[in-house]
């Protein structure tokens, strides 16, 4: 059966996964100290990875393996807010998404589907976090589903008992204020069993299972 999934979610001891804001110059709101530590070329999951294989790019990589669709949140596809503009805008990564699959981005705003060679597909939908898993489940194709992020899109998801395995990142930095990924979310952790493994680089992975 489909899973749900998270995976390279990067937070703070704080708690914080993303900043206040989101700019053009500031894609994580000024959160960019979390990602200090962490080689972007294995983020994509697709491409290979240079030697050696470490922890970091070991655990990261998974990120593409098995995944039919995505869902992200209007933050994590651009830093505009209200009405689409007619400016062009195809999300931060130019002409060749990493996804390569169909990705569903929440918002309250219509537009157009966006398509790209490579298999990547942006469909901008309106929903419950049931009815956008649904969706995203029948493009996927019984395939696994991500849910990319942010924070905010992630804790939804918890919210409504949705996740099946979510894989964190936690950097031995804090940040004092920011996009909180478990909020007023007490005892989610009950859900889950976690499994954890620090590397070199000061990171340490969390694993979390969802029980039954």
């Amino acid at each position: 059966m489909s899973r749900t999934r998270v995976h390279n979610l990067f937070v703070s001891l704080d708690g914080y996964a993303a900043g206040e804001h989101v700019t053009f110059d500031e894609p994580i709101g000024g959160a960019g100290r979390l990602f200090g530590r962490f080689d972007g070329r294995a983020i994509h999951g697709v491409d290979g990875v240079d030697a050696p294989i470490t922890v970091d790019r070991a655990l990261t990589t998974l990120w593409g393996q098995g995944i039919g669709a995505e869902i992200m949140g209007r933050r994590k596809f651009g830093p505009q807010t209200g009405e689409w503009a007619d400016d062009g805008w195809q999300g931060w990564w130019d002409d060749e998404p990493p996804f390569r699959t169909p990705v569903f981005v929440l918002t309250h705003h219509r537009r157009d589907t966006i398509e790209f060679a490579n298999g990547t597909s942006f469909h901008f939908v309106e929903g419950s976090p049931a009815e956008v898993l649904q969706l995203a489940r029948d493009a996927a194709a019984g395939q696994d589903v991500r849910i990319g992020g942010g924070p905010t899109t992630v804790r939804q998801f918890l919210e409504a008992d949705l996740i099946d395995f979510m894989h964190l990142a936690i950097v031995p930095i804090t940040l004092g204020r920011g996009t909180s990924l478990f909020g007023e979310l007490d005892g989610i952790e009950d859900r889950f069993e976690i499994e954890s493994v620090s590397s070199s680089s000061g990171l340490t992975h969390q694993l979390w299972n969802k029980k039954g």
